[in-house]
């Protein structure tokens, strides 16, 4: 549950440099002729740039400093690109396991994060350590009870204990709703935005060959295979995406050759190959309980999902909640998403959009900013006052 590139996803490199060149490069000018002076100038410039840089899009972090450590993760504060409004509650980014944390930092002139520092709001994301020995040990539980009600708390204690926005992508959007059904922390919650988070795992056409073999086989293909290698390989993780848009794939080189002028696209598919080229493992007991009780299950569909013993539902989530689905989605499609708006029943304002883009798309995609990034905002504004 985390990123397939789409024609319209973007992301970033994980480190504060420009990221190195997009794996295959840029092809050859060729079938320009007839095309129009400026069409030939804009795709030169281009490749010229791309010899010249060895990359196109700028890729560089926004800055962040840690305010929070953990065991195995990290609370870190993006710094201030513009004065900070006292009255804008501080928003936290959840980011899934399985793709880096920096699809909410994409390239520059297309960072969500650099979107929301712009109005003055306070930014902070936690980020995982998805390597070590105890990693393959950790369970959703402790996303959902500790990690992000710690993060919370981290943030809160910067803010006269003042509840915090959250939000989070695909899985990481899962983490946010089900740490506001926990009531066992307690966390300083003030409201949950979930974008790409499908909830009913029936509606999502990549899981169901997977379903099928568990259910022939009782789960245990895959309980033995996690078991023996303590964690879902991030090779896989980003095979399984690639399937999800082998078409594109296949294509790319195609749309390259036939888009060389359009820099912003070019800029595009170079970010999603450098995230796609940084995925990880997912932890195995977490990955385990994912395949029995998620893919297997469909407990959250049912609202029956127990974690440590105990029932967590999406019917006591408390708190606003505006869920935001890809309408060109195929991991987390429509109806995967719109599921929770049955569930959700004791939100005071239970928002539900459907926008342009694919599963990394409707995140971080070129129309973006005037669609999900629009309804964020108005969202974060309208609960912004206690």
């Amino acid at each position: 549950m985390s990123a397939a590139p789409q024609p319209d996803d973007t992301a970033a490199t994980g480190t504060d440099a420009a990221a190195p060149a997009a794996r295959g490069g840029l092809p050859a000018l060729a079938g320009l002729a007839g095309l129009p002076t400026q069409t030939v100038a804009r795709a030169w410039g281009n490749v010229r740039d791309w010899a010249t840089h060895g990359h196109l899009a700028d890729t560089r972090r926004m800055p962040r400093l840690p305010i929070h450590l953990g065991d195995g993760y990290t609370v870190h504060r993006y710094e201030p690109t513009a004065p900070v409004d006292p009255a804008l509650a501080p928003l936290l980014l959840v980011p899934p396991l399985g793709a880096p944390d920096f699809a909410f930092d994409l390239r520059r002139g297309a960072s969500l994060v650099e979107d929301l520092l712009a109005t003055g709001r306070e930014i902070f994301i936690v980020t995982y350590d998805a390597t070590g020995r105890a990693a393959g040990r950790r369970g959703l539980e402790l996303w959902v009870d500790e990690i992000v009600p710690a993060a919370l708390f981290a943030i809160a204690d910067r803010h006269a204990d003042q509840p915090v926005h959250l939000a989070g992508w695909s899985l990481g959007g899962l983490f946010t709703l089900l740490a506001a059904a926990s009531g066992v922390s307690g966390a300083p919650i003030r409201s949950v935005t979930a974008f790409a988070s499908p909830v009913d795992v029936s509606a999502v056409p990549l899981v169901a060959p997977f379903r099928s073999v568990a259910e022939y086989t009782g789960g245990r293909v895959f309980s033995a295979a996690y078991r023996t290698l303590g964690s879902f390989p991030a090779t896989a993780v980003k095979w399984a995406f690639q399937l999800t848009s082998v078409e594109r794939y296949l294509t790319k080189p195609v749309t390259l050759a036939t888009h060389l002028d359009d820099r912003e696209l070019l800029e595009q598919i170079e970010a999603v190959d450098t995230l796609m080229a940084n995925m990880t493992a997912y932890p195995g007991r977490a990955f385990g309980q994912l395949y029995h009780h998620v893919i297997r299950g469909n407990d959250l569909a049912q609202d029956e999902l127990r974690l440590a013993g105990r029932p967590v539902r999406l019917a006591d989530v408390d708190v606003p909640v505006l869920l935001i689905a890809g309408a060109d989605d195929v991991i987390a499609p429509v109806a995967a998403v719109e599921r929770a708006t049955e569930l959700l029943t004791a939100s005071p304002d239970l928002r539900f959009v459907v926008r342009p883009g694919g599963h990394l798309g409707v995140l971080a995609g070129r129309r973006a900013r005037e669609n999900s990034w629009s309804d964020l905002q108005a969202f974060l504004a309208d609960h912004d006052r206690e």
